[in-house]
Formats: C-alpha cells, sequence, structure tokens
C-alpha cells in the first residue's frame, strides 16, 4: 500500500464516520438548531465523498446548493419561526420509537447487505475529466428536468411557509379558544427619528 491509498482510505472513514454521526445527531438531538448546523456538516462530508471519487463538479454543486441554499434556509427558517409552545405529551410515544428503531434498523441491514452481497466492478469507470459539466448539464436539463424544476418549486414553496409563520399579527383574542392575547407582542409605535421636533429656544429668538 502507497500513502496516497492509506490516506484515500483513512479520509473515507473519517467522512463517513461523520456523515453517520451527524445524521445520527440529526435525528436524535433535541435542539432544533444544532440538527441544522449538524446537517450542513453532513452535507459538508458528503462533499469530501465526492471528492475522493474525483467528482470535483458534483462536489462543487454539493457545497453550492445543500450547504449554501438548502441548509441556509432552513436556518434561516429556524430563526424566523420563534414562536414558544407548551408540547403535550404524544401518546405511545415509547411503541413509536420502538417501531421506528425497527424500521430504521430494517433499513440499514437491507443496505448493509446489499454493499457486501454486490458484485462491484472494479476499477469503476474511466472518469470524463473535463467534459463531466458538459454531460451533466446535458443530462440535467433533458433526461433530469422535471426532478429538478420540482426541486425548485419545493424549495420555493418552503420560503413562502417560513415566511407566513413568521408573520407576527397578533389579535385581541384569539380565534381559536377566545382568550385573550398577549398584546406585548404588537409592535409599539414609534416616533420617527427625521420629524422636526420645536425647539423652544429658537421660538424665544423669534
Amino acid at each position: 500500500m502507497t500513502i496516497a491509498s492509506t490516506t484515500q482510505q483513512i479520509c473515507f472513514v473519517l467522512l463517513s464516520a461523520a456523515v453517520v454521526l451527524g445524521s445520527l445527531g440529526v435525528v436524535l438531538l433535541p435542539n432544533i438548531v444544532y440538527s441544522a448546523f449538524l446537517l450542513g456538516g453532513v452535507f459538508l462530508s458528503v462533499s469530501g465523498l465526492y471528492l475522493l471519487l474525483n467528482a470535483s463538479f458534483v462536489a462543487a454543486a454539493q457545497i453550492l446548493v445543500y450547504v449554501g441554499a438548502v441548509n441556509v434556509l432552513i436556518l434561516f427558517a429556524i430563526m424566523l419561526v420563534n414562536k414558544k409552545e407548551n408540547l403535550s405529551a404524544i401518546p405511545g410515544l415509547a411503541l413509536r420509537r420502538v417501531l421506528s428503531g425497527l424500521v430504521c434498523a430494517g433499513l440499514f441491514g437491507l443496505i448493509m447487505r446489499v454493499a457486501f452481497t454486490t458484485a462491484w466492478a472494479l476499477p469503476g469507470p474511466v472518469p470524463v475529466g473535463e467534459e463531466a459539466t458538459i454531460r451533466i448539464g446535458e443530462h440535467l436539463f433533458s433526461d433530469y428536468l422535471l426532478p429538478f424544476e420540482l426541486a425548485s418549486v419545493l424549495l420555493l414553496m418552503a420560503m413562502i411557509g417560513a415566511i407566513v409563520l413568521a408573520r407576527r399579527d397578533v389579535f385581541a383574542s384569539d380565534v381559536i379558544t377566545g382568550e385573550p392575547v398577549d398584546q406585548g407582542l404588537i409592535e409599539k409605535a414609534r416616533t420617527p427619528l427625521l420629524i422636526e421636533t420645536p425647539n423652544p429656544q429658537l421660538q424665544e429668538t423669534r
């Protein structure tokens, strides 16, 4: 084994561990802000795996689209939707956790079985090189045009939903329960700074 192959294996192990641990943190952490930051770390780790596969354009697109757009949009949605509410107890929470854990374990076992039983073609195909961007552009705007447009529509819907949830329209009473609402949330009127205020010294001189 050469130094290059050993370094590549070490980087693969570290990036894979970062992806797995970061994904678990996104799902299991109770703080949604920490989950969003860990999601960005997962996206960066995946882009590192793309670099190990000599897919530099896909790695750059991963950083620009997912880290620079999707993850930032999620963080803005979390910051804008700053509404505090008491979460009621969920009935059958332990059973739901057990069932979801079993489903995740089954999917993980299926993926591991496919990974170890599939006869992978090694070494892989020859890298396209500088023509990779042209090939990806041709497939993106021909074969995968509909999923690309659907993804953009979903991002637009998410942004509009964040804006709607972040609105601070406070009524005198709750439209559902009829109880009085905290009027301290309403923005108080302020005097603009550019309005000229009368100066008593100038009035005396006149």
